[in-house]
């Protein structure tokens, strides 16, 4: 199957949405607005609550939920996630409102430089391992941000989380729309950022289209026109952090005329991939990456990467050239590229390449009148 390439639009992407809640609370912005949002803001309701629903792109939602179901049927337009379309990247941008560039959570598992580790990013170990990579947090030390909540309260504004890594640490969905329904009963105006982890969850382990995946996405829809149903004077916006594909995956351990040119493995994601190459090895591993992958992946040296602005149009962080790698490799097709074959072994349902299915997301409004 061919896979149309989708860039990601950053003056139409999910780091712009929160600096459209920003603007609204009459609080500095961080990045420039999303237009398609700015619209239903501009009307005064109490609540104004945004629900992501991790991995449920536009592809997601088109091939698994009726027409006129509750979410197709308030949708009202696509915009882009970022590059890569992943969650440590997208969520750390809806939560910022910055992009991946001025960030730098940029995948998964992340290299950070003065560490010289890779360390998987939210839970802070060795890449690959249960080991913790440090007695600190190593993303916040190096790459630390205030989330638009924080930034919200700072600024004497009203604003909540619901989310399974935040207090109270719901860690049932059921939890989760409890939460928002009972923030919303409180009088004053307020933001609440919700977030859950399906359906990336069973499309990882189970694919994309199967009945699995449909009838959890199914159930997330019920459950949400449910609680609608006990709201009121509340802009509800429902979106993804990224959409999924399902993928053929290649371990790297099988491509030693590559692996040998490699100072260590590579992280961020299996579909976009950093690659710190041994000085020397340059010219082949371009040539025997290329032999093997040239049709699948887009492969990018370091300066290419940020003379594109794959990451972000903003200031890149100090940190992030050195994150980066000496070359990335991009997923353009089905395939997506491991360090072992435990890893490969795991997945089918995927996303942070720059096709259609991972990039495209929808933004999904019910307005709730008093």
């Amino acid at each position: 199957m061919e896979h149309k390439i989708c860039l990601p639009d950053y003056k139409n992407c999910i780091a712009n949405l929160p600096n459209s809640i920003l603007k609204k609370f009459g609080v500095e912005t961080v990045g420039e607005t999303l237009p398609l949002l700015d619209k239903y803001l501009d009307k005064n309701y109490k609540n104004i609550v945004v629900l992501l629903l991790d991995g449920m792109g536009i592809n997601i939602i088109e091939n698994n939920l009726d027409k006129d179901g509750f979410f197709r049927s308030h949708f009202v337009g696509e915009y882009s996630s970022v590059f890569p379309p992943t969650t440590v990247a997208a969520t750390t941008s809806i939560m910022s409102g910055l992009m991946p560039n001025e960030h730098c959570w940029l995948g998964w598992d992340c290299y950070y430089p003065k560490e010289d580790k890779n360390v998987t990013v939210f839970l802070n170990l060795i890449q690959g391992t249960k080991e913790q990579a440090a007695d600190y947090f190593i993303p916040f030390k190096y790459t630390p941000y205030e989330p638009v909540v924080d930034r919200l309260n700072r600024n004497g504004k009203h604003a909540y989380t619901a989310s399974p890594f935040e207090e109270p640490f719901p860690s049932e969905f059921e939890e989760i729309c409890n939460r928002i329904e009972e923030l919303c009963k409180s009088d004053e105006e307020k933001y609440i950022y919700a977030y859950w982890e399906q359906p990336d969850g069973i499309m990882h382990k189970e694919g994309c289209y199967c009945q699995k995946s449909k009838d959890v996405l199914r159930s997330l829809e019920r459950r949400v026109e449910a609680l609608c149903e006990n709201l009121e004077d509340t802009l509800l916006i429902i979106t993804a952090d990224h959409g999924h594909m399902d993928s053929d995956g290649e371990c790297i351990l099988d491509y030693p005329t590559i692996t040998e040119c490699l100072k260590c493995d590579f992280s961020i994601e299996p579909r976009a991939l950093n690659f710190y190459v041994k000085e020397g090895k340059e010219e082949q591993f371009e040539n025997e990456f290329n032999k093997f992958f040239g049709e699948k992946f887009l492969l990018y040296t370091r300066e290419q990467v940020i003379e594109k602005q794959l990451f972000g149009t903003g200031t890149n962080h100090t940190e992030f050239s050195g994150m980066v790698g000496d070359y990335l490799a991009i997923a353009i097709s089905d395939l997506s590229i491991y360090n072992t074959y435990k890893e490969k072994a795991e997945f089918i349902g995927v996303h942070a390449g720059l096709t259609e299915e991972e990039m495209r997301i929808p933004l999904i409004v019910v307005e709730l009148e008093k």
